[in-house]
């Protein structure tokens, strides 16, 4: 793999502004997060316990465990020592994960959500935050709208907050007019909906597979059959026609499969055009206006033209965006995760179409 196009930065003089959409943070321990919920719940919470696929190793980098304890992604100065510095990260978008969209109880989910989102006002976004390199995401329980919509007008206003979360396990593809009240309060608070892959098939949620997959490997090639259920939801259901200022952000799903499915969309909607008629575009037109994705994990062929062939094909320019997924084991460097890439694509994927999303300086 080749250095993020080191030549052309060095040549003309200025850094690659980089902004990182997918960073994990963690509590240092379950108390952390108990101390915010409700007393009635305090008792059954836990940090774990609430997934069904396990890496055979372990999902974390091995060398992100903090000297002085604590979980990957839990001490801030480590952090930023192992990737705000290391890459020159101008922001990390932080993406705590509950795992609360399982759980058939929505008001223990909600609650969990809460817990997180006060936890990471009080340290990630305000104590840890004297830089301003953190950004938090509002985290919702999807099985319970109103829980959700209540989340959001609370912390909307929080200008540190600058989307809101969930998982991409769900019992439904977020099209479906159960989960409106959430994109209608995304679009009021003019926050992006970001979809993060997990909690598929666990508890309440519908697999989206044909079963249950036996192994690891399996359940990470298939983490985009997710995505696309999703995705085709939003478009059909006419999701953006009904909420015309929504954005979506498709988060740790890979990129590669974007253009066939869209070309096999739009072939299908020229011959069923009238089932949909609430539509006013090709599914494909809507991509640009709403919806992103990020990078990692990125698939990567044996020659390095065929991706930037894809990236053409699936409009990277304005629509994907860089992630690195700290601290996990797929961590994709802002060095080596892309080959060369056109100039003007490479500054959009980097920094600017996160910085037109997130509305950061």
């Amino acid at each position: 793999m080749q250095i993020l196009n080191e030549k052309a930065n060095q040549n003309s003089g200025r850094k690659q502004r980089i902004i990182d959409c997918d960073v994990h943070v963690a509590p240092k321990n379950a108390e952390e997060i108990r101390k915010y919920l409700d007393p009635r719940w305090r008792t059954q919470f836990s940090l774990r316990g609430r997934d069904l696929y396990h890496h055979p190793m372990n999902v974390n980098r091995t060398d992100s465990v903090p000297p002085g304890g604590g979980g990957p992604g839990s001490n801030p100065e480590f952090l930023r020592e192992q990737l705000v510095h290391e890459y020159g990260i101008d922001y990390a978008i932080l993406l705590p994960r509950p795992f609360s969209n399982p759980m058939p109880n929505a008001n223990y989910a909600t609650a969990i959500c809460s817990a997180y989102n006060e936890w990471q006002a009080d340290t990630w976004l305000r104590d840890y935050n004297y830089d301003e390199v953190f950004r938090g995401s509002i985290l919702v329980s999807t099985q319970d709208p109103e829980g959700s919509v209540r989340q959001i007008e609370r912390w909307a206003g929080h200008s540190q907050f600058v989307q809101v979360l969930s998982d991409s396990g769900s019992r439904a593809p977020y099209g479906q007019k159960i989960y409106y009240p959430i994109f209608e309060a995304c679009e009021h608070y003019g926050l992006p909906f970001a979809i993060h892959a997990g909690a598929d098939g666990i508890g309440i949620n519908t697999q989206p597979t044909i079963g249950y997959p036996t192994h690891y490997i399996e359940w990470g090639t298939l983490h985009s059959i997710s995505y696309q259920s999703h995705l085709v939801s939003l478009l059909i259901e006419g999701v953006f026609e009904r909420f015309p200022k929504l954005k979506v952000v498709l988060v740790e799903g890979g990129v590669a499969w974007l253009p066939t499915l869209l070309w096999r969309l739009d072939q299908l909607y020229e011959r069923f055009a009238e089932e949909v008629p609430w539509l006013h575009r090709k599914p494909s037109e809507y991509m640009r206006d709403h919806v992103r994705l990020t990078s990692q994990p990125i698939e990567r062929p044996d020659k390095d033209r065929d991706l930037v062939k894809k990236l053409e094909f699936m409009d990277a320019e304005h629509i994907l965006m860089f992630a690195s997924d700290y601290p996990h084991w797929d961590f994709d460097s802002p060095k080596h995760a892309f080959p060369k890439l056109p100039d003007r694509m490479r500054q959009r994927i980097f920094f600017e179409n996160a910085k037109e999303l997130y509305k950061l300086k």
